[in-house]
């Protein structure tokens, strides 16, 4: 847990807290063990190039972090969110209603794997067309059989890929963008690999984005952002370095991730 989800509260109903994102602008509903968001899906959301009445889809968004951080810097967005897990889909739409948004957030159960063909009846309409604007997604970081899995349920789906691997989350987004919509996601320096691997052949004008959590040291997330369709080569960026010599966040990332302001990029 880290400074921009703060404690508001005991926990409720045995395990549930409620936290502040963007210094206060989303509360979140979230489990007090387990899988909790920190900065990840803040910069997800910052990362979006969503603008006006754009559709986007949250793919497996958990209780909605990124979602309800994005909400809260683009009022014109129409967001679905697609969650597996049945207590964290509840979550979701509890943070919806907490953040005054349901009225343009949808959060729809389903398996990322059968999008948008087999959902359950009732989802969505956006979701049902599969015709988004733009993908977030901050999938499981883990190859199934490769780290020590949680013993809770809900962190070790999260945090481990299971049927659903990373080419099936990059299939999934491939199916459910409109020609030449976004994907952006956040994941793990090392697997840098594999994600170009399976973009190769749907996706183009990649966009790498290291995030250093402080000058000078080795990268351990990345964002990566391409366009379902594109042949423009891929970029390499900057990034943002997150730490200062304190230990505080440098402005740059403050601006972010309790401002609220976007990464240009």
């Amino acid at each position: 847990m880290t400074a921009e989800a703060v404690l508001l509260a005991p926990p409720v109903e045995g395990d549930i807290t409620e936290d502040k994102l963007l210094d206060g602008r989303v509360r979140l509903l979230q489990p007090a063990q387990g899988y909790r968001a920190a900065i990840d899906p803040v910069l997800l959301a910052a990362a979006t190039p969503a603008d006006g009445g754009d559709r986007v889809l949250d793919l497996g968004c958990g209780a909605g972090a990124a979602t309800f951080c994005l909400a809260a810097r683009l009022p014109g967005v129409r967001i679905a969110g697609l969650e597996v897990q049945p207590a964290a889909a509840d979550l979701a739409r509890r943070n919806a209603d907490l953040n005054g948004v349901a009225a343009r957030v949808r959060i729809t159960l389903g398996d990322a794997a059968q999008a948008p063909g087999h959902l359950p009846p009732g989802s969505d309409p956006d979701l049902l067309a599969g015709r988004f604007d733009h993908v977030m997604t901050n999938p499981p970081f883990y190859p199934g059989g490769r780290h020590t899995r949680s013993p809770r349920a809900g962190k070790a789906v999260s945090h481990g890929e299971g049927t659903a691997d990373l080419a099936t989350w990059i299939a999934a987004a491939a199916r459910l963008l409109a020609p030449r919509g976004t994907l952006t996601m956040i994941h793990r320096a090392d697997r840098v690999d594999d994600i170009l691997a399976r973009l190769a052949g749907r996706f183009g004008a990649v966009v790498l984005y290291p995030l250093w959590p402080r000058a000078g040291a080795e990268a351990r997330r990345v964002i990566i952002r391409a366009r379902l369709g594109a042949r423009t080569p891929a970029r390499l960026l900057p990034g943002l370095v997150l730490h200062g010599e304190g230990g505080g966040y440098t402005p740059a990332a403050d601006a972010v991730l309790r401002g609220g302001g976007p990464l240009d990029f």
